[in-house]
């Protein structure tokens, strides 16, 4: 909307400021209330959207207008790519090489099996295979991709509370889920350039994500070195970060209007350069700050308010429900067995698998690309909610239960 049309319809810019104001308040309540209950964060982030989105039952209310709300989404297109830099920035690919190929072994399988699972039912629930081409088709596999991401920050506390988060199993599901999550981007990557609308044939689009990857691969050798001048030059100084936020959004704005890749896998790629610089801690602390504060609550709780549980019928409840289980069962049953491929013992394979099922922000952040370019139905978030939700609570428990009838490791220290 423009600033004449604002003016046309008598609305001030500063109507936004309410229910950002409303945001804000309830997600920090309902943050420290998810912390108490040892839920993440995202969890209180979504259901302050889904909170102030009841105003919209409200007879005549002025609060969320057409206006205001397109403030919020641009707000929380922001916070989204601040997110996955954040994601970047976290992502330690060393890991990984404690663990190695099993760690690929069970990360494919995370991945394919879910994605498959995701594709098959919203083909069964879309009209059956008959009914598929491309456009379909492309739907049906961003579907899958949605299922792809995990989350571990619960597995990760949980692994810690116990004292075996430095164990083979807590190493295992770190690294498997850092890969987890490089090729889930890249996953995406390719898919959103698909469903893009420009009309290109897969293979062009295929080599302009491989273009962008190489590219992005040479400018992180040239960008390493500026920054690794630039730590010495001026150690720990709040211009890095600065200079780090803004080659972020230019990085974000290329690979979407150069390459036709998603500017959040852009984001990410960048973060991911910067992870191994020694500064890469206070850069993620620092950006973490307006992310945070601002933009991540804003993001997660636009999530919740643009749910509507009102445009639900038969079939997509039935949709909804089948989604929900493959996404379950999709990561348990495909991470566990490889683990148990791998030589890993049965408990331990269990525990993989249950380590890989939790989802939170990498899905909300698929889910919410396939929204903006129209290729899933929004009706779908209640799900994805329920899915985050579900897998938040079983992970602890489950994983809890797992090791009760061990002797507990003594609590592992953490950093000050």
């Amino acid at each position: 909307m423009t600033l004449n049309n604002l003016l046309v319809a008598n609305i001030e810019y500063f109507d936004v400021l309410l229910p950002l104001g409303l945001i804000i308040l309830l997600s920090k309540i309902l943050v420290m209330l998810c912390k108490k209950l040892g839920l993440p964060s995202v969890v209180g982030m979504l259901l302050a959207g889904v909170i102030v989105g009841l105003i919209n039952y409200i007879p005549k209310q002025t609060i969320l207008t057409d206006t205001t709300l397109e403030g919020i989404g641009f707000i929380a297109k922001i916070g989204v790519v601040l997110i996955m830099f954040s994601a970047g920035l976290g992502t330690d690919v060393k890991q990984i090489k404690a663990v190695g190929i099993p760690a690929v072994i069970i990360t494919m399988a995370g991945v394919i099996l879910p994605l498959g699972l995701g594709f098959v039912v919203a083909t069964l629930t879309n009209g059956g295979f008959a009914a598929l081409n491309k456009t379909t088709a492309l739907t049906n596999i961003f579907y899958g991709t949605v299922l792809t991401a995990t989350s571990v920050s619960i597995t990760v506390a949980t692994l810690k509370e116990l004292g075996a988060l430095n164990s083979k199993v807590g190493n295992t599901i770190v690294s498997a889920a850092i890969l987890d999550d490089i090729i889930g981007i890249i996953v995406l990557s390719f898919v959103v350039s698909m469903g893009g609308g420009s009309g290109a044939s897969p293979l062009i689009v295929l080599l302009k994500t491989v273009l962008f990857f190489v590219a992005i691969f040479a400018f992180g050798f040239i960008i390493s070195k500026f920054f690794k001048w630039l730590d010495e030059k001026y150690p720990h100084h709040r211009r890095i970060p600065i200079l780090s936020l803004g080659f972020c959004f230019l990085v974000a704005y290329a690979s979407e209007k150069i390459f036709g890749v998603a500017d959040i896998t852009g984001a990410y790629a960048f973060g991911l350069i910067l992870a191994n610089n020694p500064e890469s801690n206070y850069i993620d602390r620092k950006a973490d700050i307006i992310s945070y504060m601002f933009f991540s609550p804003v993001f997660f709780a636009n999530v919740g308010l643009t749910t509507k549980f009102s445009t639900m019928s038969p079939d997509i409840i039935l949709f909804g429900v089948l989604f929900i289980l493959a996404g379950i069962a999709g990561k348990f049953i495909g991470c566990s067995l490889t683990a148990k491929a791998c030589k890993y013992s049965t408990i331990d394979s269990v525990r993989i698998g249950l380590g890989m099922m939790a989802r939170a922000e990498v899905a909300l952040v698929c889910a919410q690309k396939g929204f903006d370019l129209g290729i899933i139905d929004p009706a779908i978030t209640p799900f994805i909610l329920i899915l985050i939700i579900a897998t938040s609570f079983a992970t602890p428990i489950f994983l809890k239960l797992s090791y009760k009838k061990e002797k507990q490791p003594l609590p592992q220290p953490t950093d000050k």
